[in-house]
């Protein structure tokens, strides 16, 4: 007996909910890189997003995006995106599963 069996003996009028499908976001894709880069500001690391020359509403929704599939803080400022430590692997393949091209820069 597995553990869903047991959840329908226990709970007999219950019914699962679906999962919400994620959609695509829509945003502006590009045909220059975008530059993540690695800097240290007041001791800590940070990784630097930017390059982009989409709307900056956009933007906004790719930083937050971000910050929610790598559990980060971060912020949007001058257009850029700023997250708190050394993301770049990570940030480097979620962008390129979106469909931009990513330029590495410094280390």
């Amino acid at each position: 007996m597995d553990l869903q069996d047991q959840l329908k003996k226990l709970f007999p009028e219950h019914t699962p909910e679906e999962t919400p499908k994620v959609e695509p976001s829509n945003v502006w894709l590009q045909d220059d890189p975008i530059i993540c880069k690695y800097e240290k500001r007041k001791g800590k690391p940070t990784t630097i997003i930017e390059g982009y020359n989409g709307a900056t509403e956009d933007f906004k929704i790719l930083a937050k995006e971000l910050k929610t599939k790598l559990s980060v803080g971060g912020s949007f400022k001058d257009d850029k995106i700023i997250i708190q430590g050394d993301y770049r692997d990570k940030i480097m393949e979620i962008l390129k599963e979106k469909g931009f091209t990513v330029k590495r820069v410094g280390g």
